[in-house]
Order: structure tokens, then sequence, then C-alpha cells
């Protein structure tokens, strides 16, 4: 939900392409409209228009005229490779330039990467017995 970490219209764009990402708003589908964001979240109507019509700019969403805001054509792969550039800059980059300051080469980054999967896998499997 919505917190002091970030500007609050930048959260509402984020919500909205989380939605996108995960499947719940498909595209050429209807968005909440900036009232109901506002209603829901208790935030001023006009910050909900600002996060709303961030996405506009970033052709994510598109307004029909009378009608309301609606999820564009290859709005979840935009997003989707936009995210994955900012992960590769904000996690993988910093990651490998810790890796070199220790000395760990590639293939031992790979391999660490890898133990860490298969003991999240053992985790989960776990859990669920």
């Amino acid at each position: 939900m919505i917190d002091d970490s970030k500007p609050i219209f930048l959260q509402i764009a984020e919500l909205i392409e989380n939605d996108i990402v995960d499947g719940h708003l498909a595209e050429e589908t209807q968005v909440p409209s900036t009232n109901e964001f506002a209603a829901f979240h208790r935030i001023n109507p006009a910050t909900a228009a600002k996060g709303v019509n961030l996405l506009v700019d970033e052709g994510i969403l598109y307004k029909r005229r009378g009608i309301g805001m609606f999820v564009a054509t290859g709005a979840r792969q935009a997003v989707v490779a936009r995210r994955r550039e900012e992960f590769f800059q904000q996690y993988v980059q910093p990651l490998r330039l810790e890796a070199r300051k220790l000395g760990i080469d590639n293939d031992q980054l790979a391999e660490m990467i890898t133990r860490d999967g298969e003991l999240a896998a053992e985790n989960e499997g776990a859990v669920t017995r």
C-alpha cells in the first residue's frame, strides 16, 4: 500500500504497473479512475491523476475520451523490459562490482547464485511438506 518511502504519485504508477505485470490488468482493459484510486487510498485525486498521467506519458496507458484510461497494447512487455534494465543497474552491476572487490570471478558468482536458488527450492519444499 501507500507509504512514505517515495512520492505517492510514483507509488500509484507502480501499483498500476504491478497489476499489469501480474496480469490483473490485461492489455486494452480499463484501469480504475483517478477518483477511485483517490478514494481507495485516501489521497488527493490530483495526486492519483499525476501517477496515471505518468504512465500515459510513458505509453503504458492511453485515454479514451469520455470513457477512461486503458492499458496500451504492449504495455506489459514495455514495463517488464524497463524493470529488467532497472534490476540490472540497481542489483546486478553493484553485485558484480562487490564480487570483483572480493576476488570473486564470474564462475564463482554464478555458482553462489545457483547455490542460493537450490537452497531456496529446498526451503520452499520443506514449507509445503
